[in-house]
């Protein structure tokens, strides 16, 4: 590797990448610079993030503010495909990844860096997601990975680092569990979750109410969705992020959007995480239940194809990837329909829908009633049936001869 210069490191202002900036300037002998990424993790994480980073030895910070546009052109064509991980996971932190990765490229062409730096572990999915990132977007920089290198192996070990060179460090050895937050989802992991016979308590639990402790009357959302996307939420017009802002209130309040899950991660360690997706999980069942009244049998299957292969490829690191892109705009084609507005009941950690319609929609009530109607032949079926099951029929009396 030729003489490394300038590199930009993804920062969040933890024990991780506080050690990194110091690390970085003693092992390449260059000069590093703090990315800042604000998905929406929260202003606490963000408040002197800037000081930090440079007490931690960085020579600038920058702060870039995603978090709208990680709504609208991440979450939004995500929401689409309707892709969930393993039946259950709103990939909330896969779907952050590919924008910080973006961005962070972004800033280094800028400033004339000449290497990407990051602190994810050996053991996860997000050293890929960054990595394949930087390589769709900016093959040219070299890429950093130091828990691939360092010798650094435990908390306290990075503790003792920084106190040796007198870095100011406000994380202590009580830290008991890996949290990962965004605008769409926070992510509990270690601690008790890592013994799967352990339920959770209530330390893994970080937005919303228990389910058991919230409110005892339902309370009703009304969500118009238009071409697969929410624009409004109460009757409000809103942007991306500030329906899900709104939503977000509405679900921690009703304890909505929990999930705890054993999940395969794509480096083969299978891993248990509390995850909490209140605004996501309303906008999920806002956009299947306007798609269940506007796409055809054949359509809504083949959505939930796009589905099922989307959410391996976001959680994967393949955004950025021909691919890809393929399914959020096919995704986006079956959803130039789905417009129209749904009402959906929050209670006690359920998000259900109970009024949906459409100018789209396919279902009549004239064909579906159970009554007297005057515009289905019945004996029509019968010739449908017969063509339906000729295959059957066909290779039945085959094997009669």
């Amino acid at each position: 590797m030729s003489k490394i210069n300038k590199v930009v490191l993804a920062y969040s202002g933890g024990l991780d990448t506080s050690a990194i900036i110091p690390w970085l300037k003693e092992n390449y002998d260059c000069e590093v610079v703090a990315f800042v990424a604000d998905v929406g993790q929260g202003v606490e994480e963000l408040v002197g993030i800037e000081e930090k980073a440079i007490a931690s030895g960085a020579s600038a910070c920058y702060i870039a503010d995603l978090k709208e546009e990680m709504v609208k052109d991440y979450i939004y064509p995500s929401l689409k495909t309707g892709a969930i991980y393993e039946g259950k996971y709103l990939l909330g932190t896969s779907i952050a990844r590919p924008i910080i990765a973006k961005a962070q490229v972004e800033c280094a062409l800028e400033i004339g860096a000449d290497a990407l730096c990051h602190g994810c572990t050996g053991k996860g999915n997000d050293q890929v997601r960054f990595e394949g990132a930087f390589a769709a977007l900016a093959p040219q920089l070299a890429v950093i990975a130091p828990w691939r290198e360092w010798n650094l192996r435990s908390r306290e070990a990075l503790l003792d680092y920084l106190a040796e060179r007198n870095i100011p460090c406000t994380a202590s050895l009580e830290k008991i569990y890996s949290r990962d937050a965004n605008a769409w989802h926070v992510s509990t992991e270690g601690g008790v979750l890592e013994n799967t016979w352990n339920a959770p308590n209530e330390l893994c639990w970080v937005w919303t109410k228990d389910p058991q402790q919230a409110p005892n009357v339902a309370e009703t959302v009304s969500v118009l969705v238009e071409k697969g996307e929410v624009v409004a939420v109460d009757g409000e017009p809103m942007t991306p992020y500030n329906a899900l802002h709104y939503l977000n209130g509405k679900g921690i309040e009703h304890g909505i959007g929990r999930i705890d899950i054993v999940e395969n991660r794509l480096v083969g360690i299978k891993s248990r995480g509390c995850y909490e997706t209140p605004g996501g999980t309303i906008m999920m069942e806002a956009l299947r239940a306007v798609e269940q009244l506007v796409l055809d049998k054949e359509s809504f299957e083949f959505r939930q194809t796009i589905g099922l292969k989307a959410s391996h490829l976001i959680y994967d690191g393949r955004w950025f990837t021909p691919l890809c892109q393929s399914l959020l705009a096919a995704a986006n084609t079956l959803a130039q329909d789905v417009t129209g507005e749904v009402v959906i009941q929050l209670y006690k950690g359920q998000a259900t829908v109970t009024q949906k319609r459409s100018l789209n929609s396919l279902y009549s009530e004239e064909f579906a009633t159970f009554g007297e109607d005057d515009v289905y032949d019945h004996s029509h079926a019968g010739g449908f049936i017969r063509l339906y099951s000729l295959a059957s029929r066909i290779r039945a009396l085959n094997s009669q001869k």
